[in-house]
């Protein structure tokens, strides 16, 4: 299966700065959910710039279906055609005076006509769940709305890659979860989805992969490999996930296959266990 998207030995340095990134390699495949994890200032937000053509690296190339990027106008036209970047902060990202003039920016800037962009902007606000929004002022818009809207403009241009930079930061839990099930629709309807986060348990109940940036460069393989690396998360400064923790001393226990995913899902397995255990009366 050839990547979608791919970074090879990817070096950069900000101007007066150190290494940040140091002979990266990332893959990308088609359809999968990718999260992307490491401590602050170890290089995610960069991978993911260099990734999408918004930075160029000193070394090292980044593959669009196996072949190298250009940076011409033409080359970098189609890797955004292709690939999207929704920033960490949608206030960064969002600047039209409504929700359905900022997600037709981008399928306007592929010169598209009328009566596509509109059907675009409606089909990517309904994707995520706010077609209800269309006509609202940004302005007007809660955190979480705004973060929707981000995710809409991105998806306008309908690219097989979507990329999130720390998206669930600034969301309560409910707004986590349902940011969760947007993404789930996405990956199910053939978008490969990329995410970074400094949450470990949601990389491990939502990636298919999961890939460890520190020290400039890049882990990546199957999520219970990688997150299973005790070294591996403690040089990049990261707790290990809870819910094979718990499988863990579960099976220590002698209670072996039961593996909670969820708070919730926990909370019914010590339950049962509970219930099992206590000594009847009488």
């Amino acid at each position: 299966m050839t990547a979608v998207l791919e970074a090879r030995g990817l070096v950069f340095a900000y101007p007066d700065g150190p290494v940040v990134l140091d002979g990266a390699d990332l893959v990308v495949d088609p359809g999968r959910r990718l999260a992307v994890l490491g401590p602050n200032g170890g290089g995610k937000t960069t991978l993911f710039r260099l990734l999408l053509g918004l930075l160029a690296p000193s070394a090292g190339q980044v593959l669009l279906d196996g072949e190298p990027v250009r940076r011409t106008r033409r080359g970098l036209l189609r890797l955004r055609e292709s690939a999207q970047l929704v920033l960490q902060d949608p206030d960064d990202q969002l600047f039209s005076a409504d929700v359905a003039q900022d997600v037709s920016f981008g399928p306007l800037n592929l010169g598209l006509d009328e009566t596509e962009v509109d059907a675009r902007v409606h089909d990517a606000l309904s994707a995520v769940g706010i077609a209800d929004l269309a006509d609202r002022p940004t302005h007007r818009l809660s955190f979480g709305q705004r973060k929707r809207v981000a995710i809409a403009g991105a998806l306008a241009v309908r690219p097989r890659v979507l990329v999130l930079d720390e998206p669930t930061a600034g969301l309560d839990p409910a707004g986590v979860e349902e940011l969760v099930v947007v993404l789930a629709d996405l990956q199910r309807a053939g978008t490969a989805v990329v995410l970074s986060t400094h949450d470990v348990d949601l990389a491990h109940r939502w990636a298919d992969d999961v890939a460890v940036v520190a020290r400039g460069r890049v882990r990546r393989g199957p999520a219970a490999e990688v997150l299973g690396d005790a070294a591996l998360l403690s040089d990049a400064r990261l707790g290990p996930a809870w819910a094979p923790a718990v499988a863990r001393l579960l099976e220590l226990a002698g209670r072996p296959g039961v593996a909670p995913g969820t708070a919730a899902e926990l909370h019914d397995v010590l339950a049962g266990l509970a219930t099992r255990e206590t000594p009847a009366r009488g």
